[in-house]
């Protein structure tokens, strides 16, 4: 067992299970789950949306119990659950009162290891989910995403959209989500976190008792990936026209994501940022303007996103470049000051909800092998250096552009060969 900070306890069980508590004293409630380290990159392509399909069909039906009697006792203690799934992690969650802490572990467990997967629950959520994919092609801002991984990562399971396909969804068959689980759900690339008011001891007891008997296996590790970068222009009938513009990022685990953080909110993360400065205060482009980074297990995706009325498109693509790459050159003191400072108070406002907390020690298990002390996260953020700054942010530009345009494009096609030239150009 290992031992961080007092409060915060990490044991592994037998098979690799992690299980990590933080008491919180003066809190009366508890946030705990289950976070897996797979999510869409570990599928195979005829997988694709499978990740979050099994997400989907979590809470379905037990063999003890079915898709009601799952909500009910939750929600009878006054409790809620939700599931995430992501490119690389998915995650299965519940909050409730402290001292139904045994109960939430118990449901947790449950889906995890006796989920039925029936037959007309898998075809009712195969309808849910091809909702879900229609909703993302009428959110002009969500398919813009999509798209900029897509283009980033072109023929890659980390460039295809986490819901999968219309045609992938309904292809797929019980025997495709039993297949995928025992393939990637196995104990060394689990973690169940749990924070607020909760006893280590005595989670670990239980989580011993009924999780001992998940593989104790490690799973296979996904293909590794390989920025591509690339432009995809998607013509639609829309009152916006979305943009999307980056360069390939780092990985997380290494020192220089930090700098690479800073950079991007100071480029484009409040309302004092190069971006918004300029796109929205000074020329009124852009409702809103943002600049941020994606960090993977061995990639990265650095991205500016804005939309406008078409008329404006074309000043408004130069001016991100621009601005881009005249923050690149001159950012100053002051702004790194201020990234930084609003860094640490994001990162250190989780320790203030259990939730956060309990997805922060769970991804930092998962992607580290360790929970980060507070102290070490602040000191290394007061470490970047200006040249720090300069240096990943200028190294953005020598890697291939990705470039999305999502919406009525009359003039784009010209503009977004001027864009491109000037990265190059860069």
């Amino acid at each position: 067992m290992q031992t961080l900070e007092g409060r915060v306890r990490v044991s592994t069980l037998e098979n690799g299970l992690r299980v990590v508590t933080e008491t919180m004293p003066h809190v009366a409630t508890a946030a705990l789950g289950v976070w897996v380290g797979a999510g869409a990159r570990h599928e195979f392509e005829r997988e694709h949306g499978l990740s979050h399909l099994l997400e989907h069909m979590a809470f379905k039906g037990t063999g003890a119990r079915d898709a009601r009697a799952i909500a009910e006792a939750i929600e009878a203690v006054g409790g809620d659950f939700n599931a995430e799934t992501g490119v690389e992690h998915t995650s299965y969650t519940v909050r409730l009162m402290g001292r139904d802490v045994p109960l939430g572990i118990e449901i947790l467990a449950d889906i995890l290891v006796d989920s039925r997967f029936d037959e007309a629950e898998l075809a009712r959520e195969k309808n849910v989910i091809l909702q879900e994919i229609g909703s993302v092609e009428d959110t002009p801002d969500d398919l813009a995403t999509d798209l900029f991984m897509e283009a980033a990562f072109r023929g890659q399971a980390l460039g295809r959209s986490i819901l999968g396909t219309p045609q992938s969804v309904q292809a797929f068959a019980r025997d495709d989500i039993v297949a995928y689980l025992a393939r990637n759900y196995r104990a060394p690339r689990m973690v169940l976190s749990a924070v607020g008011a909760v006893n280590h001891d005595a989670v670990v007891a239980q989580v011993r008792r009924l999780l001992s008997g998940l593989p104790g296996e490690t799973p296979p590790a996904p293909a590794p990936a390989r920025y591509s970068g690339g432009e995809i222009l998607l013509e639609r009938d829309l009152e916006q026209t979305q943009f999307l513009a980056g360069f390939r990022g780092l990985p997380y685990g290494t020192d220089a994501v930090y700098a690479m953080q800073a950079f991007a909110h100071l480029l484009g993360g409040g309302m004092s940022s190069r971006l918004f400065q300029e796109v929205r205060e000074k020329r009124g482009l852009a409702y809103s303007v943002d600049a941020f980074h994606w960090a993977f297990a061995d990639t990265g995706l650095f991205g500016m996103s804005a939309g406008t009325a078409p008329e404006d498109a074309g000043e408004l693509v130069p001016v991100l470049l621009d601005v881009l790459h005249e923050t690149a050159r001159g950012v100053t003191q002051a702004e790194l000051d201020r990234a930084r400072a609003q860094l640490k108070v994001a990162h250190l406002s989780a320790l203030e909800s259990p939730m956060a907390r309990a997805d922060q020690l769970a991804r930092q298990l998962l992607a580290l092998g360790r929970v980060l002390p507070h102290d070490e996260v602040i000191v290394k953020l007061d470490s970047i250096m200006l040249d720090d700054v300069r240096f990943v942010a200028n190294g953005l530009m020598a890697s291939a552009p990705t470039f999305v345009i999502v919406g009525p494009a009359p003039a784009l096609p010209d503009a977004v060969g001027g864009v491109l030239r000037a990265m190059r150009e860069v």
